[in-house]
């Protein structure tokens, strides 16, 4: 029987902001030793609401029975497997290249064909912004890698599904402030009911 196999998977999660919710769910994927590659989480449109976007590697069944019991936490107002649909995603990477000044004019080159921007100029050093999808990142990264990186810090990905399509039915939500996010959402009570009858696996 063939083995499973792992490859990064990408999830947006929209969850209440409220204490320890990031502690929670990073937990529930630690329990199991799934490794979380990167995870970004910011503000959305909705006050009290925030986006989290995981890239896990595993197997289509690790992410299958990670859905299931992130959706039985509280927190937890929406998953978005991007495997299901159409998306966009972005990472941002800063990164501190060595100079000298026979290698100068080149680096400047290879950035300007990235379309990277100069943040940060010093003697022996240059400052990178690179924005793009993994693959030009990664990239940007292997080409700058001859002339020596000193420094180099990555986002992590972010991603919204492509097309008009709300992430969150405006039925979810009272005008005022983040409190006033329902517990108890259209619909909500009914899958809450149905997440407790999955075998917690982690």
């Amino acid at each position: 029987m063939t083995e499973p196999v792992p490859y990064d998977q990408l999830l947006s999660i929209l969850v209440r902001d409220e204490p320890r919710v990031l502690t929670r769910i990073t937990a529930l994927f630690g329990r199991r030793g799934y490794n979380i590659k990167s995870l970004s989480v910011g503000n959305t449109e909705h006050p009290g609401v925030s986006r989290m976007t995981i890239v896990v590697h595993g197997d289509r069944g690790v992410v299958e029975q990670a859905i299931r019991q992130l959706e039985k936490l509280h927190d937890v107002v929406k998953i978005i497997d991007h495997s299901l649909e159409k998306y966009v995603d972005r990472e941002l990477v800063l990164v501190k290249v060595a100079i000298t000044p026979e290698s100068r004019v080149e680096v400047r080159q290879i950035a300007e064909d990235f379309r990277s921007r100069i943040v940060d100029v010093g003697r022996h050093a240059l400052t990178f912004e690179v924005t793009g999808d993994e693959g030009k990142v990664t990239a940007f990264i292997e080409q700058m890698r001859p002339f020596g990186i000193l420094e180099t810090m990555r986002t992590g990905r972010i991603a919204l599904t492509r097309g008009s399509n709300a992430d969150i039915a405006s039925h979810i939500y009272h005008s005022g402030e983040s409190e006033t996010l329902r517990p108890a959402l259209e619909g909500l009570e009914a899958r809450e009911e149905r997440a407790r009858g999955v075998p917690n696996l982690f």
